[in-house]
This record gives C-alpha cells, structure tokens and sequence, in this order.
C-alpha cells in the first residue's frame, strides 16, 4: 500500500511539473519581454513554480532509487561539466554581449530552451545534494536542511525588490549572506563518508577536488552577466533563476570542498573500518553458510581461511575432538605434520583444558619440537576452544610470522570464528544422526502441508446457524476433510470426509476430493446425487487400496431443514432436548464400487431441525480413540460428553469433548487424525 502511494504521488508531482512548464513555455512565447512589473512577477512565480514541483518529483525519485553516494556525486558531476560546456560553447559562438544590445530573439525562444535545460540541471543536481545531505544521519536534520531552502526562496524572490527600485539592494545581498552560511553549515553533514571503503575514499578525494574546482568556475562564469552571454539571458529571463543557480554553484564548491577534507581526515581510520565491514561480511557469510551447506569439511575450510583473512594472521587450522582423540580436520598456509605437531605439544604443555582464546608463547613449542626447529617460525599464536553446550569438542588455532601480538579486537574475533566453527561441528553431527529420521517423516511433511492447505480457513457466519469446526492432527497423517459452501442466501453445505489409509498418498487423494466436491456443489443440489457423480469422477484417481468416507448435507438456515447422504462414514448425531439420537442412513464408501451398485445402495435423509438442535459431524479419530487398554473411546463415551455440555456455546462443546477425549487416552499415542464439526440452529435469531 506505501508502494502504491509513493508511486501515485510521484506520479502526480511529475504532472504537475509538466504542466507548469508547459505554463512557463507558453507564458514566454507569448510575452518575451517582461517589461511590466505584473508580467515580471507573472514570469517569476512560473519559473519558481517550475523549479519546486521538478525538485519535489526528482528528490523523491532518487530517494527511491538511490543505490549508493558515488553515483549520485558522479551526476552531480555530470551536470556540472554540462552547465559549463553550454556557457562556453554559446560564448564562443555568439561571443560576448554588447552592452545594451537587446537580446529579445534569444528570449522568445532560444533563451527559453536554454533556461529549460539549466532549470533541469540546477534542480537534479539540487536533489543530489538533499540525498548526500540526509543519507547515514542517525537524527533527522530535516529542520537544518529546510532552513537552507527558506534562504534559497528569500533570495531567489529578494530580485523582485529590485524591481520596484534598483537601488534597494541591501535584503538580496543580505538573504544571500545568510544562504551562504547556511550553505556551509549543512556541507558539514557528511556522515556517508564515515562508511566508505578505503579506496572508495581515495577515488572521492580525486572526485571531490575536481568538482569543487568545477563548481566554483561555473559560478565565476554564470555570475559574470557583463561578460557572458548565457548569464544575460539567464538574468533577462529571470533574475531569481540567476540567483538560484549562483547560489547553487556557490553550495557544490562549498559542498565538495567539505567532502574533499573531510575525506582527508577520514584516511587514517579508512583501513581499521574496512577490517570491521570486512569481518562483519565474512560472519554473515559463515551464518549463511552454516545455515546452508552441511559439510563440516566446507565449513572448517572456509573457517580457517576467513580467520587468516580478518584476524590478520599467517596460518590457521582446525581441529576436532571427539572420545578425547584430536583429529585435524582443515589447514590454511600451513601443513598438516606441523600443524599437527603444534597441536599436541600445545594441547600437552598446558597444565589445564583450554577453556577461552588463550596467546601461546612459542618458545615452549620450539623447545619440544627440536628436529624440526628450522620449520618453525611463528611468533605468535592464538587457540580457541570449540564450545558446544559448556562441552568443548574441538580447537581453532591461529598463528602469525611477525612480532606484533594478538588485541582485544583480534582474540574477540577468533572467539567468534571459534563460535561458529562450533555450531557447524554440532550442526554436523546432528545432521548425522537426523538424516534418516528426516528421510521418513519428509513424506508426512508434505502430507501435512498439503492437508493443512485444504482445510477452510474461515468458518461461515450466520444469524440463525452458528458453527464450530476442530482438527487435530495425528503424528502421521491422514486424510482427513471438512469445508462449507455458500449455495446461495439460505442453503449451506458441507462436507466431513475421511480416506482411508496413511501418508502422502492419502493426503493427495483428499486434495483432489477437495476440488471434486468445491466443483460439484455450485451443480449439483442433492446431496446423494452429489456423491454418485463424486464416486463416479474418483473412479479414475483411486486404487483397489484406498477408498473414501463421506458425509455430504445441505442446511437450510432459515427454514431449518438438513438434507443429507452419508458414504459409509461416521452417523451424524443430532441433540435435541437433551436426547441424542445417531443417524446413519445406508452408503458404501466412495471408490468400493463403481456400478449401479453405489447408487442403489445410497440412502438420502431429510429432517426437520427443533429450535438449539445441534448436529454433530465427526471422523472416526474420536471413538477409535484409544486408552493403554487398547479400549476405543467409543459411541457412548461420545454422546455422554455432548450432553454434559450441549446447552454451552459450540466452541465450549468442542473443547469439552476434546477434554474427555485428551483424559481418556492420555496413555496412549494419537493414531489418527481428530476432526469435528457441529452446527446449531436457532430459529429465534
């Protein structure tokens, strides 16, 4: 919705900037000289008119798709380099203006499409500086920032002043002043500075010095209107424009002269923030990998050649423990034997199990390892313990040629790099012991997902019908059904099916029940109708092996009448009164015969609700419940626990049976899916 309303909006702002211009266009076809006070003011609010709804469309534009601070000071650039080869080339061929000479065949129309383009430049150029200035503030300068825009207004309406009297000159020079300092002021925030790279830093020092030499000639150039023939006829067609731009080539030499020192000063941290970008990425690369790749040989791989890499360090190796046998499992710009000899004397010397990132002195190592001294030349080394669950199943060392010794900052990241190392040990082992666990249950996974797409998310409402419907899943998976269809304004249909068997096959099987029945019930208005053509279609999907249960009605809301056929599922049971009575009209299974047979021994029953009657459809999941006794909870149990609730809300009802159930085999695993669906009509509503 943000989406549609930012593009809805940007799309307004550029009609409006179109208009306007056309506006402006038209305005100085018709009258060319703006010799009149009225047509001067005329002239000066379209062409401020012009330049707002354009910068009102384009910042937003670049807000949307800004991808990074180089590309918008390279356009910036650009612009800049074609403001200035438009003066120079229009200076040298129409050469310098000769003073009182009047230029009214530039105005009518050259001078128009001269001002369109520099209104165009100035005003992407202007955005560019609105997004470096709010881009990486951690606090909102829109006050600052807006501030700047009032005296950029001031100054650019100050010219009108002048008009009215020439000499008057003191609030344009003054707004100008304080445009200028504002200018400044806001040239210091350049916080997007502080996370470029080293040499992108470098690159802006070239880039920024280049335009704020740019900058400052353009306005050496455009505010010489005596000399320069394109800053005539800006200043002809509109003094205020003239100004903008001045103050703008005056906010780029600003502008870039703070970036260019700025990013001076920035040098000496630039190495140390490219090490922590460079560290950060690599952590996140390892979480993506652990979290990807299950081969702890990859894992320990890249572990041990990022720690090289970050941590400043000339070999790094990997080891395991496991039933207190060390085993080396990966070396970066080291070899095996002697990583492995380093290892066990490291392991052996130390009086105690290392239990943080602990710094190896390494003359201890080069005592114990006399015949191959000449290979040993590390100065520094560093191990860290492989954490899992306060057990440590394996060590991270790191090793440096040089004298310089291990900072905090480089222990905390070989601690990290340890950490992960550890996680990808477990996540190996786990994945281990999992993989044929998981190759089982992938099937009811899939099952699951699929049964749990089918089943209606929304129960329908009703003033005179209120419904309550309930599923719960076995560890395996079933084919358990329910769904309710709109038929029109009065009847509701329904649907509680069951196939029989487990798995995703079965989960398959009621998936395309789904749709049979979703299909047939907009058709088809009899419910044993309904299920001849259901078995009918079926009888290209199901096997000898599977078969479905399903109980098919249509209520009506208002008159209260329930129509209903039932294909050897469970009996539908109906309370009312206190009294349950179980009605279980005849029908085989769908898919055990596709002859005349099925319809002949379909039965359909109609009966006529009572005032609270409650009808209750279920799955066999509840009385084949069974306790440690490989008792079923059975048909008694059930409608016992419907009476002692049945004058409660549905919902209670539901819960009270499930209670019932829960308590009754509460020893003993779920086999089967649970699914329970009741209605109560009440004709008083």
């Amino acid at each position: 919705m943000r989406d549609r309303m930012k593009i809805l909006q940007n799309s307004r702002g550029l009609e409006n900037a179109i208009l306007v211009s056309i506006i402006l266009f038209l305005f100085n076809l018709l009258f060319p000289q703006h010799d009149s006070t009225v047509l001067f003011i005329c002239s000066e609010l379209l062409v401020f008119l012009t330049v707002y709804f354009s910068y009102n469309y384009i910042y937003r534009f670049l807000n949307s798709k800004l991808d990074s601070p180089f590309s918008l000071v390279l356009n910036a650039g650009i612009l800049a380099a074609l403001i200035f080869f438009i003066v120079s080339v229009v200076k040298a061929l129409l050469g310098a203006p000769e003073s009182g000479k009047d230029v009214g065949f530039f105005n009518s129309l050259f001078s128009v499409l001269l001002t369109f383009v520099f209104i165009g430049a100035i005003v992407y150029i202007f955005s560019t500086f609105r997004e470096l200035f709010y881009l990486r503030q951690k606090k909102d300068p829109g006050t600052y920032f807006n501030t700047m825009l009032v005296f950029f207004t001031l100054s650019y309406f100050s010219n009108i002043l002048l008009k009215f009297d020439p000499t008057f000159d003191y609030p344009k020079e003054a707004f100008t002043v304080v445009t200028t300092v504002l200018i400044f002021l806001n040239s210091l925030r350049v916080a997007w500075i502080a996370f470029l790279t080293k040499k992108q830093k470098y690159y802006l020092l070239i880039i920024s010095i280049v335009l704020s030499i740019l900058f400052g000639m353009n306005y050496a150039i455009v505010s010489d209107i005596e000399n320069n023939i394109v800053s005539r006829l800006l200043y002809a067609f509109s003094p205020g424009l003239h100004t903008f731009i001045n103050l703008l080539m005056i906010y780029g030499t600003i502008n870039f002269g703070v970036i260019f020192f700025t990013t001076l000063f920035h040098l000496p941290t630039a190495e140390a923030f490219d090490h922590k970008v460079e560290e950060v990425s690599s952590l996140m690369d390892l979480t993506k990998l652990i979290t990807q790749v299950f081969d702890f040989k990859e894992l320990a791989e890249t572990i041990t050649s990022s720690t090289t890499k970050i941590c400043n360090t000339d070999s790094a190796w990997l080891v395991t423990k496991v039933d207190n046998e060390i085993e080396l499992n990966s070396v970066n710009n080291i070899g095996y034997v002697e990583a492995d000899k380093i290892t066990k004397v490291i392991l052996e010397e130390e009086d105690s199990e290392i239990v943080g990132v602990t710094t190896i002195h390494p003359e201890t190592i080069r005592i114990a390892i006399k015949d191959d001294v000449q290979t040993f030349n590390f100065k520094s080394i560093a191990v860290a313990p492989l954490k899992v669950h306060n057990n440590i199943n394996g060590y991270l060392f790191t090793a440096r040629q040089n004298d310089s010794t291990f900072n905090t900052d480089e222990i905390k990241s070989i601690g990290a790099f340890a950490d992960f190392a550890s996680v990808a040990l477990e996540n190996a082992r786990l994945i281990k012991k999992s993989i044929e666990k998981e190759r089982l249950e992938k099937e009811f996974d899939v099952a699951r997902d699929i049964q749990r797409k089918i089943l209606p998310t929304i129960i329908p409402t009703s003033s005179q019908l209120d419904i309550s419907a309930l599923f719960v899943p076995a560890f395996e998976v079933g084919g358990d059904y329910y769904d309710f269809f709109e038929l029109d304004n009065e009847r509701l249909g329904f649907v509680v099916a069951d196939v029989s068997g487990k798995g995703i096959s079965a989960a398959f099987i009621m998936a395309e029940v789904k749709g049979i029945f979703e299909s047939l019930s907009k058709l088809i208005f009899d419910p044993r109708e309904l299920l001849i053509n259901v078995n009918n279609i079926l009888k290209s999907s199901l096997d000898k092996k599977n078969f479905v249960t399903a109980v098919y009605g249509i209520i009506n809301k208002r008159r209260g009448i329930l129509n209903f056929a039932r294909a050897g599922h469970t009996p539908i049971h109906i309370c009312s009164g206190g009294k349950i009575e179980r009605l279980q009209p005849a029908g085989i299974g769908l898919g055990l015969d596709y002859t005349t047979g099925f319809a002949a021994s379909l039965k359909a029953m109609e009966i006529q609700l009572k005032n609270n009657d409650i009808v209750i459809c279920y799955s066999d999941g509840i009385p084949e419940a069974k306790n440690n006794m490989e008792e079923d909870f059975g048909y008694d149990k059930f409608d016992n626990s419907i009476l002692t609730s049945y004058n409660l809300d549905l919902e209670l009802i539901s819960k009270n049976i499930m209670k019932e159930l829960t308590v009754f085999s509460k020893n003993h695993s779920q086999h089967d899916d649970i699914t329970l669906v009741i209605f109560k009509w009440n004709e008083n509503k």
